[in-house]
């Protein structure tokens, strides 16, 4: 048996869990966690292995092998079974495959973790690499390459990889597609396990266990079940040739994108930087550069109606190198004074140089990360094990857990070295507008772009620096709380109560004692009937949310570095606060939103900005994925106070800050507050704000009733359909069947029906028929009432093919059903039920547990008990029966929405009797289920 090292794994003393670090036999390091809380086990592979690694003739080939370690092993040959385990067990599964690395990771409830280790273990051991499923997979493959063809991220990605040195890497094209994995499957299925060989041994892979079990039953399956993995004693040969040559720095280049973006991407090619993780002087530089409060850049930016936001830090990374991004959101005005900001961007960078690298500046950004790391809150086993199965790759043993928060001490030499590399003569630009000239046509994305040197006028006037005297560094902040730790006050109740009430309010609180973080989460949901009843109001909602959001970020950002974040979003009865972060300061910045929020000190300036910046996003939705616009259009089409994004941003166009200020004063004249406040919080504390809050409320409106959610009913309308039309290659289609009553046999049912049904809708109609790579289905509630959907995004299949194949398949299920073991079906019932039953993990589970059920006013917060219960009567002959009479027969009430992709114009197409061709006189005269 493998010796443990004796080497201490640092963790947080807020960490309840026990870990161990030991090395197999066969080299493979192997990390095993143990957390006797949890009822469900994890386990992750991360093998050194990407698409940096690909054949020159065979791009896209790691991301290929990742697909085909699913599809069979020698011990469990058939290509469904891993997928069907462990969602048969309550689980998930998935992986990716990055530069460096390909990682492979599954949950499971407990009770079938051994045999899910054996099955996933086979992946490393004993792949098949059948023939037969090589050539449905790289379909599979190019539907993926397929689903991002249309992706503005892929696409710039792609040109920054035609603009790098050819020689390096990363220029490598990583997704692959039918062209890239071409060729006789006899000849691919060599070249797979050749690959396998050469790159997948156990000295190069780290593995990952967390379980409720103790560290000498962990040590016993790791060796059992991963001790066969090869070691091939094999290393890394990355070539030395760096990321740029010189003919590629001082190069701006231009990048035309699909959707109406503009952003400016300033990089500097520094040098790897993963040895200095516990210094972390970057993370030291960008907290200064991305610093939002007044005298920032970007405030300044801002001021002067160049840029909308900023971001610091970003950028690929790896073996030999760290492309560290400045991006900034420009306006229309910005786009027009990119030198003005490139010289600014660099007077910032020399205020850092100059008055920065103090000590005091880089203890407080420490202070803040040694804070995190001693509150650490846990994380769901599935993400622990990724997470820590990668930094086993990147940190030294003692720091697995604890190097994402070290920041041991101000480098100043390293600092001053990274620093000085960022000058105008290291420097790229990226300029991502719809106004830019181009010239070149990337491959595989066909992204437009054009190369241009920066001249050397420009590089002169950016090495000419008199920093402005309206830049300066960030004040010592004064949100940081000191640690007085957790309260020790127990809680007095199970669940939330009711601890202020009157007209027109209602606060609920729960003092935490589980999770032992002097955190919270406070929820303030403000209902008005004029925050959506047309499409005008929610567009001046939308806008008032937005322009909020944006004059608060210079007040507020010292809070945010400080561990106190908050949201503001829109929704179909109002708004809704979401604040969270360190209880100690949280009041403090509650108040200050709200004290901001009561002066509406909109500016015209600002407005038209943000104005803009909204219809640009609105717009751009017509440019995302097919799938991503039939689900917005599912609820658009249900939900009586949801709609089209362009149909909002027709009104936008025309609003003046009057209508706004007008629309603010109309919202706040009767509100609903409902509210929730969770965590380190003792009611005394809550009672105090609800006076203070109500007396607030008081001031500027009168109590009203919550606003109502309703829902279109679909009862007795048989197939009801709504054509899209998208401008994309792939055809997509959503089928979604509706309960008409919400109740807990309901909910169980259609629980249960997407529980059973979605492992073999995806094997039969993505592995199999290869339809498509973005495909399933889901339990949908919507307002309260359950629903299941059936979706597939496909670049080979009509419209009516899709709807055929679904068809089908529900029509073949039923025998299906009939066809397994009682046995089988008990364990299906108990996957979903421990699924249910996964506990809260950490503050911030619980406080959203808590939030959506006082939203589905189950205010005894035990709904999903009741569900697990009855699901646990429901036998075979009843899903079948309600399968047969509400959705195999013709008259069945669904609602199908679909696109016809550009693909697919010349196949026949998908017609019926009640098609969806005005969606405002549809929603007029539909019945409607009520919310309440």
């Amino acid at each position: 048996m493998p010796e443990p090292l004796t080497q201490t794994i640092i963790k947080s003393p807020n960490d309840h869990r026990q870990y161990q670090y030991l090395t197999l036999t066969n080299g493979l390091s192997v990390l095993l966690v143990e957390d006797d809380k949890s009822k469900i086990a994890a386990a992750s592979m991360a093998v050194k292995v990407g698409h940096f690694d690909d054949p020159k003739t065979r791009p896209g080939m790691a991301h290929f092998l990742e697909h085909m370690l699913f599809l069979g092993t020698e011990k469990y040959p058939n290509s469904g079974e891993y997928h069907k385990f462990i969602n048969q067990h309550g689980g998930s599964n998935n992986a990716w495959t990055g530069t460096e690395q390909t990682n492979f990771f599954y949950d499971i409830h407990i009770d079938a973790y051994t045999d899910s280790l054996d099955r996933f273990s086979q992946f490393f051991i004993h792949p098949l690499f059948s023939q037969e499923w090589i050539d449905k997979e790289r379909h599979a493959i190019e539907s993926e390459f397929s689903l991002k063809l249309k992706d503005d991220i892929r696409r710039v990605y792609q040109v920054q990889k035609e603009t790098v040195n050819p020689k390096h890497p990363f220029s490598k094209f990583s997704v692959g597609n039918l062209e890239t994995l071409a060729g006789d499957p006899a000849q691919l299925k060599k070249e797979l396990e050749l690959f396998y060989q050469q790159h997948y041994s156990a000295n190069l892979m780290t593995l990952c266990l967390v379980a409720p079990l103790p560290m000498e039953a962990l040590t016993q399956l790791a060796e059992y079940y991963f001790s066969d993995i090869p070691n091939h004693q094999l290393t890394k040969h990355y070539p030395i040739t760096p990321l740029y040559q010189q003919e590629q720095l001082c190069k701006q280049i231009n990048i035309l994108p699909l959707k109406r973006q503009r952003r400016l991407g300033i990089s500097f090619s520094l040098p790897a930087i993963d040895e200095l993780y516990k210094f972390k002087p970057l993370t030291f530089i960008s907290h200064l550069l991305g610093f939002e409060g007044k005298g920032s850049l970007l405030s300044y930016l801002k001021s002067q109606g160049l840029a909308t936001s900023l971001s610091a830090g970003g950028g690929a990374h790896g073996y030999n190198f760290k492309d560290y991004n400045i991006n900034i959101q420009l306006t229309e005005k910005g786009c027009q004074h990119i030198d003005d900001i490139i010289t600014a961007s660099f007077e910032y960078i020399e205020l850092i140089k100059t008055q920065g690298l103090e000590h005091w500046r880089y203890q407080e950004r420490s202070q803040l990360l040694e804070q995190a790391f001693k509150y650490q809150e846990p994380s769901k086993p599935l993400d622990l094990a990724s997470h820590l199965s990668i930094n086993m790759h990147h940190y030294d043993i003692e720091d697995i857990i604890f190097g994402d928060y070290r920041m041991d001490a101000l480098p100043l030499e390293a600092t001053h070295r990274l620093l000085s590399l960022m000058v105008p003569s290291n420097l790229r630009l990226q300029l991502i507008s719809q106004d830019v000239d181009t010239n070149t046509r990337a491959k595989w994305y066909h992204s437009d772009y054009k190369v241009n040197t920066i001249t050397s006028e420009r590089l002169s006037q950016w090495q000419s620096l008199n920093i402005r005297e309206v830049l300066s560094l960030p004040v010592i902040n004064p949100f940081i709380a000191p640690d007085n730790g957790p309260r020790t006050q127990k809680s007095h109740t199970q669940i939330p109560v009711i601890v202020s009430q009157g007209e027109g309010y209602r606060i609920w609180h729960r003092k935490d004692d589980e999770f032992n973080v002097p955190k919270g989460h406070l929820y303030l949901s403000l209902d008005s009937s004029q925050a959506a009843a047309s499409p005008r109001h929610a567009a001046l909602t939308r806008l008032y949310v937005e322009m909020l959001l944006d004059f608060l970020t210079e007040y507020t950002y010292q809070a945010e570095v400080a561990g106190l974040s908050y949201n503001i979003y829109p929704h179909q009865g109002g708004i809704t606060l979401h604040l969270t972060g360190f209880t100690g300061k949280q009041e403090t910045l509650l108040a200050l939103i709200i004290n901001k929020a009561r002066e509406r000190n909109f500016t015209q300036a600002r407005f038209n900005i943000i104005k803009q910046q909204i219809l640009r996003n609105w717009y751009n939705h017509e440019q995302s994925k097919p799938i991503s616009q039939l689900f917005t259009s599912l609820t658009v089409t249900l939900q009586k106070r949801s709609f089209e994004p362009s149909r909002m941003a027709a009104f936008l166009e025309d609003f003046t800050l009057e209508d706004l200020h007008e629309h603010v004063r109309l919202f706040y004249e009767k509100v609903h507050l409902e509210g929730l406040v969770y965590g380190d919080w003792l009611i005394s504390e809550v009672h105090s704000l609800a006076k203070r809050i109500n007396l607030i409320l008081s001031l500027v409106s009168s109590p009203s009733d919550s606003s109502a959610r309703e829902i279109i009913d679909l009862s007795h309308q048989n197939t009801l359909m709504r054509e899209l039309t998208i401008y994309h290659q792939d055809s997509s289609i959503i089928v979604y069947y509706q309960s008409p009553v919400t109740n807990i046999n309901t909910m169980s049912t259609f629980s249960l029906l997407n529980h059973t049904m979605s492992s073999s809708f995806f094997h039969e109609l993505r592995t199999q028929r290869q339809l498509g790579y973005m495909l399933g289905t889901g339990y949908l509630p919507l307002n309260r009432y359950p629903g299941m959907i059936f979706y597939i995004q496909s670049p080979t299949r009509s419209p009516l093919q899709l709807l055929e194949a679904i068809d089908q398949f529900i029509a073949d299920f039923t025998y299906a059903i009939m066809q397994i073991t009682q046995e089988e079906w008990e364990k299906t019932k108990q996957g979903l039920i421990k699924q249910l039953m996964e506990q809260d993990t950490n503050l911030k589970s619980r406080s959203q547990h808590y939030w959506a059920s006082i939203a589905n006013k189950d205010y005894g917060f035990n709904q999903r008990e009741k569900v697990a219960e009855h699901i646990t009567h429901i036998t075979r002959a009843e899903l079948i029966k309600f399968m047969v009479t509400k959705m195999r027969t013709k008259h069945a009430d669904r609602l199908v929405l679909f696109n016809t992709g550009e693909n697919h114009q010349a196949l026949p197409p998908l017609t019926a009797n009640k098609m969806i061709t005005d969606l405002r006189l549809f929603k007029q005269q539909a019945n409607n289920l009520s919310h309440d």
